[in-house]
């Protein structure tokens, strides 16, 4: 689709290229005077036309036999890898993300695709020896996934290619038709899959790529005609939406203030190496950056001399530049949100060992030590390029540490102590315990989800087709 510079990009109405009357300016995080484009937000109306699309879509979806729907997930896939340089940019210009990991998330978001294609092809069920007890001689049992129906998916801002794949992929491959709600702040990366999508001959009104307002948006939330909703955000915008969900079912992949574990034993210059990367890559804008730094003090002082100088040396500034470490913040505000929170810290009897200022939307990579645990940068979610250190001496009192919080994603743990890495795994209230790598890894095959408020469910293909998904037996009686 070729646009003008001020042309806004049109919004994906079940297999339809429409505009609305509400048009949307899409900002661009490091240079405010020039944005990143435009599209629209869908009306009321176009969110009806798309929900009975989807519904309609459904009767054809569910029926869509095994190699077709891997067919399209493979098409969508390589329609993704043959556009990577196009969607790394759009991506670095509407969300502010360094260009070296905007190009990453569009590989993932490749092999998110592809993978569900995969997994497609390998929706098995199994069969259950019923015989147990006399009464029941003869019968055996048949089980088979069902698609579970219409989905609504609501993706955020930070991942904005990767994170909607998750909803998007195992959706066609589970069979269901879905209706997405991209974040608002960088729209334009999914309207562009769009493009993709709208070329592997998809039943209309399967998918639907709807931005729209966060009114319309609750009303998807409570739609009943959706059987599921998948949501990626904030804990208090997803548990509340949980509440207004009605019977359907909901996933939710919400947010943390990741806990890391520098033992005695660690590697210092790998820990160094990959925390950097876990505490500052997109400005810390990622539900699994590296929060809370747990470093034992007989390994403090020669690890954090290695790890400040590495903060000295990261690189703030235009996240098209290929060099840059660091870029904006989603906007101005969470910028300064982050410095109050910063200060409040220093109030509290906090020492700043780097950064701590905010330039507009840029925030410097900020360490923080000697904060008290009351401190809104330990006990919430800072969702910043701030990372607050902490010393022990017991590897206990650091499992226990960590796991004081309201949320429970991921931890990182650095250790060569291989019974310290089989406690960490039995004793951390957490949905993945990550031993000698940082909270942040991910890959897109692995279940990956919370406990506590850091949600419910799992995605990860086929975690995430097990909830778009009904299990139903059969049973096979043979006459007595």
């Amino acid at each position: 689709m070729t646009l003008t510079a001020t042309q806004p990009h049109p919004i994906y109405l079940a297999g339809e290229w429409v505009e609305s009357p509400d048009r949307l300016e899409v900002a661009n995080p490091a240079n405010p005077s020039s944005p990143a484009g435009a599209t629209y937000n869908a009306t009321p109306e176009q969110y009806e036309s798309a929900v009975q699309a989807a519904v309609r879509a459904f009767e054809e979806t569910r029926r869509l036999p095994a190699y077709e729907r891997g067919r399209a997930l493979r098409e969508i896939s390589a329609g993704i890898k043959d556009r990577r340089e196009e969607l790394a940019r759009v991506i670095s210009l509407e969300a502010g993300k360094p260009i070296r990991d905007a190009l990453v998330e569009v590989d993932r978001a490749t092999l998110t695709f592809r993978l569900g294609a995969e997994e497609a092809e390998r929706m098995v069920g199994e069969v259950i020896p019923l015989d147990l007890l006399a009464s029941s001689k003869g019968r055996v049992g048949i089980t088979r996934r069902f698609p579970i129906g219409p989905v609504a998916g609501i993706s955020p801002f930070n991942f904005p290619l990767n994170l909607a794949a998750h909803k998007i992929a195992p959706a066609i491959a589970a069979g269901c038709s879905i209706v997405l709600k991209p974040p608002s702040k960088d729209p334009l990366t999914m309207l562009t899959v769009a493009e993709i999508i709208d070329g592997v001959g998809l039943p209309k009104g399967a998918v639907s790529i709807l931005p729209m307002t966060r009114e319309l948006g609750d009303r998807m939330v409570a739609d009943e005609r959706f059987k599921l909703l998948s949501f990626t955000g904030s804990p208090s915008v997803g548990w509340r939406m949980k509440e207004r969900a009605g019977k359907k079912k909901v996933v939710l992949e919400l947010g943390g203030n990741a806990g890391v574990i520098v033992d005695e034993s660690a590697d210092l210059d790998w820990a160094v190496k990959r925390v950097l990367v876990g505490a500052f890559s997109y400005s810390g804008q990622v539900c699994i950056s590296v929060q809370r730094m747990f470093v034992h003090e007989a390994v403090r002082d020669a690890f954090m001399d290695k790890f400040l100088a590495g903060v000295a040396n990261l690189k703030l500034g235009d996240p098209t530049d290929p060099t840059t470490d660091v870029g904006p913040m989603v906007d101005d505000a969470a910028a300064s949100r982050t410095q109050r929170w910063g200060e409040e810290a220093v109030a509290l009897g906090g020492r700043v060992l780097a950064g701590g200022q905010a330039d507009g939307a840029f925030f410097a990579p900020t360490v923080l030590e000697n904060v008290p645990v009351e401190a809104q940068v330990c006990s919430n979610e800072a969702f910043a390029p701030l990372v607050v250190v902490f010393p022990f001496s017991d590897f206990g009192a650091a499992l226990t540490a960590v796991n004081d919080s309201f949320y429970g994603l991921q931890t990182g743990v650095f250790t060569n102590d291989l019974a310290h890495a089989w406690q960490a795994f039995g004793e951390l209230e957490v949905g993945g315990v990550i031993v000698n790598d940082v909270p942040t890894y991910r890959i897109d095959h692995m279940p990956y989800g919370g406990v506590k408020d850091s949600g419910q469910g799992r995605e990860g293909l086929r975690w995430a087709i097990e909830d778009m998904t009904e299990l139903r037996i059969m049973v096979l009686a043979q006459p007595q």
